[in-house]
C-alpha cells in the first residue's frame, strides 16, 4: 500500500505535498503559470509566449511582423510632414513660381534654342538639334556694329553707374547734416525716379533742343552761346547728352539708398573718430565710407540693371536708329529682331545682353549668400 501510494503521488500534478519542484513532462520543460513566468517551451525546444510582443512577432520563417507601433510611426510622420509650413506655404507660392518659370525663364530658354537656328523672315526655322549652330554668334562677334553697340553699352553702364553713386553719396551726406527742409529736398531728389523713361526721353528732348531747348536759351542767357550745340545730334554729344539725362533720373534712387546707409551708423563712430582728433574728410574717408560698402553694392546693381533698360529712352528719342554714337545692345537687338526680321541674330543678341546682366547680378547674389542673407 505505501508503494501504491507513491506512484499515485507522483503521477498527480500539484499534490507532491512535499513542496518540491512540479514534475516535468516527457520530451521538455514547460513551466507553469503558477511559477509565474509568462514564456513556455515548446514540444520541439522552441519558446510559445502567451503575452502579445511589442513591435514584432517572430513568424514561422523566422522573419518579423511589423505591429501597430510602425504604423503609428508612419502615420505621425505624415502628420507632421502635412502640418509644415513647406507644405502649407505650397498653395500660395507654387503658382507664381511655375507662372514665373514659364513666361520668363521659359521666355528665354526659347530665346537662347532660337539664336541656334537660323530664323529670319517669315519662314519658320528647322528646330532640329543636329541643325542648331553658333552661326549667329560668330556673325555677332565679327560684325563691328555690334562692338560699337557693346562699347557705347559698357561706357553707358559704367558711367552712368559711377556718376550715380558719386553724386547721390554727396547728396545724402548734404542731408544727413540735418539741413532745414530735409524732406523736401529728400522729395525733390527722388521725383524724378518715378516718372517713365518716355516721359523723361520727351522731356529732355525739348530741353536739347538746339533752338529752344532750356540748355541752350540759358547758355546764351549768360554769355556762352559758343557752348551751345546740338546736343542730341552732334556724335560726339549724343551718349553724354543721354548719360546726363540718366543720371538725372536716377540719382535720386542712390541718394536714398546712402542716407538710409548713413542713418544705420551709430552715432558713436562719429564722436569716437571727433575724439581722435579725426578731420571731417578722413572721418568720412576712414569710418563712414566703408560701413556704407552693403550700400554702394546693392545701389550699384540697381543702377547697372537700370543701364541695361535704358532701351525705352533711346528709342523714344531716337527711334529704331539712334546712330553709332549711341546705339547700345539693346537698340540693336530690337532693330534686327523687329525691324529687319533677323529673328535668329536678335535672339543672339538679346542673349549677349542677358549673360551682361548675369555678370553684374551674380556677384551681388554670390556676396550675399556668403554673408548669409539669401
Amino acid at each position: 500500500m505505501q508503494r501504491l501510494r507513491d506512484v499515485l503521488r507522483r503521477v498527480t500534478p500539484g499534490d507532491s505535498g512535499d513542496g518540491g519542484a512540479p514534475d516535468v513532462p516527457t520530451g521538455g520543460a514547460e513551466p507553469t503559470a503558477d511559477s509565474g513566468d509568462s514564456s513556455e517551451l515548446r514540444s520541439d525546444g522552441g519558446e510559445r509566449t502567451d503575452s502579445p510582443r511589442t513591435s514584432s512577432e517572430l513568424r514561422s520563417d523566422g522573419g518579423a511582423t511589423v505591429t501597430g507601433e510602425r504604423t503609428d510611426s508612419e502615420t505621425g510622420t505624415l502628420r507632421s510632414l502635412t502640418s509644415s509650413d513647406f507644405v502649407q506655404s505650397i498653395p500660395f507660392w507654387l503658382p507664381p513660381f511655375l507662372l514665373m518659370a514659364f513666361f520668363v525663364y521659359g521666355a528665354i530658354g526659347w530665346n537662347l534654342v532660337i539664336s541656334l537656328t537660323d530664323f529670319s523672315g517669315l519662314i519658320l526655322p528647322e528646330y532640329a538639334i543636329s541643325e542648331f549652330d553658333l552661326e549667329m554668334y560668330r556673325q555677332a562677334f565679327s560684325d563691328p556694329t555690334f562692338w560699337t553697340a557693346a562699347r557705347n553699352t559698357l561706357v553707358l553702364l559704367v558711367v552712368f553707374t559711377t556718376v550715380c553713386l558719386l553724386f547721390g553719396m554727396l547728396l545724402a551726406i548734404l542731408i544727413d547734416q540735418g539741413i532745414r527742409f530735409e524732406n523736401t529736398f529728400r522729395t525733390i531728389y527722388l521725383l524724378p525716379m518715378s516718372l517713365s523713361f518716355v516721359v523723361t526721353a520727351k522731356f529732355w528732348a525739348w530741353m536739347y533742343n538746339p533752338q529752344i531747348g532750356m540748355i541752350n536759351v540759358t547758355l546764351r542767357q549768360f554769355g556762352l552761346g559758343f557752348l551751345t550745340t546740338q546736343w542730341i545730334s552732334n556724335p560726339s554729344t549724343k551718349l553724354a547728352a543721354v548719360i546726363f539725362a540718366l543720371i538725372w533720373q536716377y540719382s535720386g534712387y542712390a541718394m536714398v539708398v546712402y542716407l538710409a546707409g548713413l542713418r544705420a551708423i551709430p552715432t558713436a563712430h562719429y564722436e569716437a573718430a571727433r575724439v581722435d582728433g579725426a578731420s571731417t574728410i578722413k572721418m568720412y574717408w576712414r569710418v563712414i565710407l566703408p560701413q556704407l560698402r552693403a550700400s554702394t553694392m546693392s545701389a550699384a546693381v540697381v543702377l547697372m540693371v537700370f543701364a541695361l533698360k535704358a532701351f525705352d529712352f533711346l528709342y523714344v528719342m531716337f527711334g529704331n536708329h539712334p546712330g553709332p554714337a549711341a546705339d547700345i545692345l539693346a537698340t540693336m537687338m530690337f532693330r534686327e529682331a523687329f525691324g529687319s526680321n533677323n529673328w535668329a541674330y536678335g535672339s543672339a543678341i538679346a542673349i549677349v545682353l542677358f549673360g551682361m546682366a548675369l555678370a553684374v547680378v551674380t556677384p551681388y547674389l554670390y556676396s550675399e549668400y556668403r554673408r548669409g542673407e539669401l
